[in-house]
């Protein structure tokens, strides 16, 4: 996921130089696992204690969702696609526990629906507006290095739990032993294979300048912090994309709309793949004896 989400968090600085590629992967790998590490406990408990009860959850269930999250985040951004790895690993959930008759928690469910949905809708809001403060103030090519390290510790903080959630399922380790741990392995994959995404969200999405990009990446962690905080987590790339559209369209900025629609696609896709990848997979690995 540290691969995946590059663009997300410092795709702003990078875009108009105000950070190195190398010191913007840097950043990412440090703040990311400061994020997971003391900022994700929230996230954790919903993914492994609220999706499914933990007494219904086995070892090959909890296999078969960090796989699918894993195997279809890897072919999307192998194939570059920005799309939800949050969709995607909590409809393996769900498909895994329709496949094994688990009971699912769907009021949970339609809470994360709803931020999904709501979160980049507030993003372009927010976008419009600050880029048009920040066009008043002249924000320094500092202050978007900021916000892209405050997006960075919030990545770890929103997306850990898509890889060490179901620990807290299985009672595997603390809190911050699994953010640690998820936090390392998301900055080894953002050091080793992280500049494919980061060069796409940044030069082939929409033209940038300091304030639009400033806004963009700003209002991205301000939107995902207040998500977080409510035990609750969203896309990513979903809220930099609605911030980057609205920061666009205050500055009179083209947006490259077939990339977005690209994006859109994926979107859609990552809950249909996620779901299907669970139950089926679940579904064969019963038929041939497994528990």
């Amino acid at each position: 996921m540290g691969a995946h989400y590059t663009g997300a968090v410092m795709g702003m600085p990078y875009a108009i130089r105000a950070i190195s590629l190398r010191w913007a992967l840097l950043l990412i790998a440090v703040f990311c696992v400061l994020g997971a590490t003391f900022a994700s406990e929230r996230v954790q408990v919903t993914v492994g204690l609220h999706i499914l009860a933990p007494s219904q959850v086995s070892t090959l269930m909890a296999l078969i969702v960090v796989a699918g999250a894993f195997l279809l985040t890897t072919l999307y951004t192998y194939w570059k696609v920005p799309t939800s790895t949050i969709q995607i690993l909590v409809f393996c959930i769900v498909g895994t526990g329709s496949a094994a008759d688990a009971a699912i928690a769907w009021p949970t469910i339609a809470r994360l629906a709803v931020t999904w949905i709501c979160a980049p809708l507030a993003a372009i809001g927010l976008g419009f507006a600050c880029t048009k403060l920040l066009h008043r103030l002249q924000s320094p090519a500092w202050g978007l290095v900021g916000v892209g390290i405050a997006a960075s510790f919030v990545l770890g903080a929103n997306d850990v739990a898509n890889a060490v959630g179901v620990w807290r399922t299985l009672n595997i380790a603390n809190p911050m032993e699994a953010g640690f741990a998820g936090g390392a392995a998301m900055a080894l994959g953002a050091l080793t294979w992280g500049r494919r995404i980061l060069h796409r969200v940044a030069f082939e999405i929409v033209d940038l300048d300091g304030a639009t990009a400033t806004a963009a990446q700003g209002v991205q962690a301000l939107v995902v912090v207040v998500a977080v905080t409510q035990g609750l987590f969203t896309s990513m790339n979903q809220a930099l994309i609605g911030a980057m559209t609205g920061a666009a369209v205050a500055n009179q900025r083209p947006v490259n709309r077939r990339n977005l629609a690209g994006i859109v696609k994926g979107w859609l896709i990552s809950p249909v793949s996620g779901f299907l990848f669970g139950f089926a997979v679940y579904r064969a690995a019963e038929a041939l004896g497994a528990r």
